[in-house]
């Protein structure tokens, strides 16, 4: 081959790699109309320095705070979990269709109520909006969110009733409505949550009435009421053959005969009923709690001996003092 021939065909070669589109260079995986929401948020967020990575040259599968799906590179997670986020959640949120996750923690400038938009994400399973400054009352629309399974909104400014339809969502197996500002009595449909370990945290708010009879018939790994105005008789939440690990109900008004009360005895681990009006005495059944942590039954009406045997006397007098006539180890010996 000649000099000019072997010239002509490697210019030739040059001359059409250079107009070849390069793969690498040009191809995104990011979906285009996730990639424009995600601006939006990032604008109606006034451009916080925690979405710095969201730059519209770039793949916004690899931003990060988000997370693109394996196979469809449609955006699944959204997740800030501390921050410089201001303002309120944007409906723009609403325009991720394919959203599984959303994690907005810690961000105190977030402000506002929950957008309605959030029901056009038929395919949210978690939902985490705790340690911010959200208020106003807590949307009901939250309930048709078929799909979740996890709704935490803990650690806010939320007022007014708990909703019943929260509920709804047909596999939701763990609600956190903890440290709001909620009112009125425990909704009876809160029964309906269910499946694999049930948790129920309403502790720090101002409910009151009765705990509804129907919660009884969930067997809740956690289940915190606590530091609330709640009366009447929880001991359906009790059982010994249920699997509950937690139970937190003090600083409450409850009023029940604890010596009927029978406590888990495989799984308990923690049992706080201090600062309520219990009567009766402590049950044999508790020597019989064998992981027992965390037990308190200080400023009761409680009397009698102290069951010995199990953990009981593993706590110090704190954990029973203040009662009506309570005696044995660690307190005072029974006269």
């Amino acid at each position: 081959m000649s000099s000019f021939h072997f010239h002509l065909i490697l210019f030739s070669l040059l001359a059409s790699s250079a107009v070849l589109p390069s793969f690498s260079a040009t191809t995104e995986l990011c979906n285009a109309d996730d990639k424009r929401a995600l601006l939006r948020i990032k604008k109606a967020f006034n451009d916080a320095y925690v979405l710095s990575s969201w730059d519209a040259a770039t793949d916004c599968c690899e931003w990060n705070n988000v997370e693109c799906d394996g196979t469809t590179h449609r955006i699944v997670t959204l997740n800030v979990p501390r921050g410089d986020l201001s303002g309120s959640i944007p409906s723009d949120v609403g325009d991720l269709p394919y959203l599984e996750t959303i994690y907005l923690h810690k961000q105190p400038n977030l402000t506002g109520n929950i957008p309605r938009s959030l029901l056009k994400l038929k395919n949210l399973q978690y939902l985490t909006l705790s340690y911010n400054n959200l208020s106003g009352s807590i949307p009901g629309f939250l309930g048709d969110l078929t799909n979740l399974i996890f709704l935490d909104l803990s650690y806010n400014r939320f007022s007014g009733p708990i909703p019943s339809s929260l509920s709804n969502p047909p596999n939701l197996r763990s609600l956190r409505l903890d440290r709001n500002a909620l009112t009125g009595s425990i909704p009876a449909s809160l029964s309906h949550i269910q499946g694999s370990s049930p948790y129920l945290y309403l502790s720090h708010n101002q409910l009151t009435g009765e705990v509804p009879a129907a919660l009884g018939d969930v067997d809740f790994t956690y289940i915190d009421l606590s530091w609330n105005q709640l009366s009447g008789n929880p001991s359906a939440l009790f059982g010994l053959y249920k699997s509950a690990q937690q139970i937190y109900l003090a600083r409450n008004m409850f009023e029940f005969n604890m010596s009927e009360m029978e406590p888990p005895q495989e799984s308990l681990i923690a049992l706080d009923l201090n600062h309520n009006k219990i009567f009766g005495g402590i049950p044999a059944a508790m020597t019989g709690v064998t992981y027992l942590q965390i037990f308190n039954v200080s400023y009761n009406r409680l009397c009698g001996e102290i069951p010995v045997g199990g953990r009981l006397q593993r706590f110090d007098s704190t954990a029973y003092f203040h009662n009506r006539c309570l005696c044995g180890t660690p307190l005072d010996s029974c006269k």
